[in-house]
């Protein structure tokens, strides 16, 4: 096929989309001839995609495809009346249906985390062999750890924290359709955490290290695990699907629940930014600091399986890999910790 004709004689046709495609209330017959030109496009695109694709042309032709389609569609208004509904049912049910897997992942965090501890606590000389030398290690003991949570203003510093755990949390659900990225991550994080938690430990310093992570740690190394269990379950979902559904539908249903837990998680982790920048750093006894962190911690626990399991008892159809069957009437449900 001569690309160059093909483009010169489609481009009035490609114009005429565009133009009214950016029309905010086309007349009827403008709207026709819209969807007419649509479909021809869509075709045009799919011909130079099989036959020339040629880069350029082609994210062309697919912005434009995509645009039409969004003046033809329509934006959906958001029906805030769900927002009840998603806060107490949809989202502690994507949770609680998802509590083997990150039970199971915060299980394997905490266990290597502290064998890594344990290991610097009886070697002193481990870390080195990371990279790190003794100024290092001095300056990260007796300074850095403890100046790391007010050495930045407040709110700055909680969307600092904000960003980076809602990226790893990212990261966790995306790459969990591959399911080893997931384990790699949350792998990474254990050493890090066990390696400083070794040396605060093993410099006697355990009770600034234990403090200062406690008030924040415990919902944000909670989400992460969250984020590490929809992932994984995401994946498993196309491995093993179950007797009753293909791996497409399986995965599909999966990748529904997902995104619902993943929308929960941002607040989630904002929650968990807002007390590693007020709380944390504060001038409160530690033991109101660690109080704050525990309290806020079991009222998460308690939303997930209070309100979790009652939307699992209320007649969602699961079947024992946790997805509904086609058909069924389902409702789908930063760290470098220091």
């Amino acid at each position: 096929m001569d690309l160059d004709a093909y483009v010169a004689e489609h481009r009035g046709e490609w114009r005429r989309l565009e133009a009214l495609s950016r029309r905010r209330k086309p007349s009827a017959a403008e709207a026709d001839e819209m969807v007419l030109l649509y479909q021809r496009v869509a075709t045009h695109l799919s011909v130079v995609r099989s036959r020339t694709p040629d880069p350029a042309l082609v994210a062309e032709l697919s912005r434009l495809v995509l645009s039409a389609r969004a003046a033809i569609t329509g934006a959906q208004p958001v029906d805030w009346r769900r927002v009840p509904r998603f806060l107490a049912h949809d989202l502690p049910l994507a949770i609680y249906q998802a509590r083997r897997w990150w039970i199971t992942a915060a299980v394997c965090f905490l266990l290597v985390s502290a064998a890594v501890a344990a290991w610097v606590i009886q070697d002193p000389t481990l870390p080195k062999a990371f990279g790190m030398s003794e100024a290092d290690i001095d300056s990260l003991v007796n300074h850095d750890f403890e100046n790391y949570y007010s050495e930045n203003f407040a709110p700055n510093f909680g969307l600092l924290v904000w960003t980076n755990n809602a990226w790893i949390a990212a990261q966790c659900l995306a790459a969990g359709v591959l399911l080893l990225p997931v384990a790699w991550i949350l792998w990474q994080n254990a050493l890090s955490v066990g390696m400083t938690g070794g040396l605060m430990i093993g410099h006697g310093r355990a009770d600034v290290f234990f403090g200062l992570i406690a008030p924040h740690g415990l919902l944000e190394l909670t989400a992460i695990f969250v984020a590490a269990g929809i992932g994984l379950r995401v994946g498993w979902a196309w491995v093993v699907p179950g007797p009753l559904l293909t791996r497409g539908q399986s995965l599909a249903a999966a990748a529904r629940q997902g995104i619902t837990g993943a929308v929960g998680l941002v607040g989630v982790l904002a929650v968990a930014g807002l007390l590693e920048a007020f709380v944390t750093p504060s001038f409160l006894p530690l033991i109101v600091r660690d109080a704050i962190g525990v309290l806020v911690w079991t009222a998460f626990l308690a939303y997930v399986f209070v309100l979790g399991r009652r939307a699992e008892r209320a007649g969602d159809l699961v079947l024992a890999d946790g997805f509904a069957p086609a058909g069924a009437q389902s409702r789908p449900v930063a760290f470098n910790a220091r």
